[in-house]
């Protein structure tokens, strides 16, 4: 029998069930980084056994057995039944939940699923009526960054999961994308937190001499610096330290187009060859397996501040504003992509 127009159909209900649940996935990993399972799981070689897992993490094995079931489901464990006992071994999913691991993501998912960080998509539909602000500072009372500047834990948080994030998209820019410093003996990283990236860069690139330049309450806690790097503090919508180049990774879809534009200006008033920009690019019309992760990180923006993720065009917009007189984009495998700006 045909489905009259309108149907609901099985499928969609079913979809329906995965929104109203969809805090199950990352609450569940959240208590797996908690209690540190899969770094656990590594000290003892990567496999266990159940019960010699409920005894190092200290947890009732009845509980543990129900939240494995699910991680296993979803394929952060690999599980193993013989007549006597249940085994689980990691996977890659899971070697990116250890605290330590030099790909985990583990610190970002402990920002992202906090309370602060949670509150203000509770919020989302005041945030749609409006063209200002956003709803983290209508939850919290200030704006992401002032925030941070007075709560010391929260800073704690953010300031391990930018640099999880750093890792991951600097890691990308010397394996897939070199290219981009090439002849560069100078660069200043803009908004470059404790300084991640820029060891990353400078070890795949010893010769270039690094400025970490950030706000004076995220410099003033940044480790010493490393050979070749330096931290500067200061405001980019001041003035940007002198250098070859400027490095802006996930700095720009803070800010609306305004402030980008300005941001910008004092980095070309800054730099003798380029500015690099790594962000990520929304392809409309032609979609990828990181669309969707693209699309999220707008919608977080779209919470926490005032800027956005944006298209090839806004892209163009903001650069030529800002007074470049060409730019490059250069997509790569990973969520953000590399744009190349030229005064």
């Amino acid at each position: 029998m045909a489905e009259s127009k309108g149907t609901i159909t099985a499928d969609a209900k079913l979809e329906m069930w995965r929104y109203a649940l969809g805090f199950t996935p990352t609450a569940v990993v959240r208590c797996t980084i908690e209690l540190q399972i899969a770094d656990v799981m590594d000290s003892h070689g990567g496999t266990m056994t159940h019960g010699d897992l409920s005894a190092a993490v200290g947890y009732s094995p009845t509980i543990l057995r129900r939240i494995m079931r699910y991680l296993v489901h979803q394929r952060f464990f690999k599980q193993t039944v013989t007549s006597s006992k249940v085994s689980y071994a990691q996977t890659p999913l899971s070697r990116l939940l250890m605290r330590n691991g030099d790909e985990s993501m583990a610190a970002f998912i402990l920002l992202e699923s906090s309370p602060t960080a949670l509150a203000p998509w509770n919020r989302l539909s005041s945030r749609a009526r409006e063209s200002g602000g956003s709803t983290f500072e209508e939850e919290h009372g200030s704006d992401i960054w002032s925030y941070t500047d007075v709560n010391p834990a929260h800073s704690k948080l953010f300031d391990d999961a930018m640099s999880c994030v750093a890792k991951v998209s600097a890691a990308a820019i010397v394996n897939q994308y070199p290219k981009a410093l090439e002849g560069i003996e100078s660069l200043v990283d803009v908004g470059g937190g404790d300084g991640t990236a820029l060891r990353i860069l400078l070890k795949a690139f010893p010769r270039i001499h690094g400025i970490n330049f950030d706000r004076p309450s995220v410099v003033s806690v940044a480790a010493p610096p490393s050979q070749g790097i330096q931290h500067v503090a200061g405001s980019m919508f001041e003035a940007v330290p002198n250098a070859d180049a400027a490095f802006l990774m996930s700095v720009l879809h803070d800010w609306n187009d305004e402030e980008c534009i300005q941001i910008l200006k004092k980095c070309k008033e800054a730099i003798k060859e380029k500015v690099i920009i790594v962000e990520a690019v929304i392809r409309e019309e032609e979609e990828d397996k990181y669309s969707e992760a693209r699309l999220r990180l707008d919608m977080l923006m779209l919470a926490y501040t005032t800027g956005k993720e944006r298209t090839f065009e806004e892209w163009k917009n903001i650069i030529k504003s800002a007074g470049f007189t060409s730019f490059a984009v250069k997509h790569i495998e990973a969520i953000p992509s590399i744009i190349e700006a030229y005064p």
